[in-house]
């Protein structure tokens, strides 16, 4: 099976400007390609998961990944998928984001020099990470305007999908901008490192279309635009979301056991959905999957929460994570003293305590598993919250200091949010 083929089996592909050039490009290992990432918070989250895993999987069969950093459009904010204005970022916010994101994408693909190194386009198959900073902060407005600006038709722009969305509540000009700033961006990295297709969300296709038309317009040559599958849920919603907001790659914002168990946790129709599309495992080995039921689909979630555990945070994490979802579930909370992945824990003091004690209810409030002591109320009274593995019926069951020493208690409400709770 060639790489091409490998992205149409795993579900990834969605638009093509040239579908036989493309397949031709990528399948010799002759694409230099770039994904854009807005530098919007110091970490990459669930959202980019498809973009690098797609750098990683085009980087192992000889292409070259340039991972492009917003810092210039960052400025302004690109408006596809929204229907209000970003926030706009200061530079040394968005350098310190930049710094971020490298690291956390050397786990998935491999750097080589710095893009303003000399040698910095020299191996092939190396990534560079670039900013588009370097070439949109010092423009000369009436020379942009004029050498680039006539080549777009306003009327035609005006027809694209990701303005549609925001001319309802008033699309700025600043944001109209965007367009042109990001196809200039191809322009650009066509120019400077023989850049000749982007990839990217399929939200972004009439911007990705927008730069191919550029670079044929200026240079009379011909360069390619492929859009991926957005990672969306059975329900028609973008993965990567919790109640307490994104699903991110920092073990800082989400810990690997928390991160491990988002993936655990998918519901059962998108399971092989996410392990086609993000996994590395052999496409053979995951459509055997495709008759697995009960019990057998836990063993696949295993699997794809471990696989995508390891690509993050490393192997031994990933372990530590699985060993410690599974004592939860077994009961066996502590077979082992300090083994195991760190259980996102709540830590209560002496002032949390009433009448040198705690109930229940203020234990899942001060836990963070319900906001208030009547919401915590109900979850007792429905049968939704246990300790330790038995379930809590009578909502004035109280807890003493030493009961909450050591390792605590691992509180749970419903199936999927747990907490210990240990005492300072």
């Amino acid at each position: 099976m060639t790489v091409f083929e490998e992205l149409r089996a795993r579900g990834l592909l969605a638009q093509l400007t040239d579908e036989q050039e493309i397949r031709e490009l990528i399948d010799n290992g002759k694409a230099t390609f770039y994904i854009g990432f807005d530098p919007t918070a110091d970490s990459l989250h669930v959202g980019h998961f498809m973009a690098l895993c797609l750098m990683k999987r085009l980087q192992m069969a000889g292409n070259k990944p340039i991972a492009l950093i917003g810092g210039g459009t960052g400025m302004i904010g690109d408006p596809s998928g929204r229907s209000d204005l970003r926030t706009m970022m200061t530079r040394e916010t968005i350098a310190h984001n930049c710094e971020c994101f490298r690291k956390q994408m050397s786990r998935f693909i491999e750097f080589g020099e710095d893009a303003s190194s000399e040698n910095g386009s020299l191996d092939h198959s190396k990534a560079l990470m670039v900013n588009n900073a370097d070439w949109l902060m010092d423009l000369n407005y009436i020379e942009f305007i004029r050498d680039i600006g006539v080549h777009f038709s306003v009327n035609r722009m005006l027809t694209a999908e990701c303005y549609k969305q925001r001319m309802e509540k008033g699309l700025s000009f600043l944001e109209f901008n965007y367009m042109i700033m990001q196809s200039y961006d191809f322009l650009k990295l066509y120019e400077k490192y023989g850049c000749n297709m982007q990839f990217g969300g399929d939200d972004q296709w009439s911007n990705m279309l927008g730069g191919t038309e550029l670079i044929r317009r200026k240079l009379g040559k011909d360069a390619y635009a492929m859009t991926i599958t957005l990672l969306l849920n059975s329900e028609g919603k973008k993965m990567g979301k919790t109640q307490k907001g994104a699903v991110w790659l920092d073990p800082n914002k989400t810990s690997p056991f928390e991160f491990y168990q988002y993936w655990r946790n998918v519901a059962d129709a998108d399971v092989l959905k996410c392990l086609r599309m993000l996994t590395f495992l052999p496409i053979e080995q995951i459509d055997e999957m495709d008759g697995w039921e009960g019990s057998q689909l836990n063993r696949a979630k295993e699997i794809l929460a471990y696989e995508l555990t390891m690509l993050v945070h490393g192997e031994e994490e990933a372990t530590a994570a699985q060993e410690s979802a599974r004592r939860i579930f077994s009961g066996n909370l502590f077979a082992e003293e300090g083994s195991g992945a760190e259980i996102p824990t709540a830590v209560l003091t002496q002032e949390d305590l009433v009448e040198g004690k705690i109930d229940i209810l203020g234990i899942l409030v001060k836990a963070g598993l319900t906001t208030s002591r009547s919401e915590a109320r109900r979850a007792v009274e429905q049968g939704g919250v246990t300790v330790d593995n038995e379930k809590i019926s009578d909502t004035k069951t109280n807890y003493l200091p030493e009961q909450l020493e050591g390792n605590g208690i691992v509180v749970r409400r419903g199936k999927k949010n747990y907490k210990r709770v240990t005492m300072k």
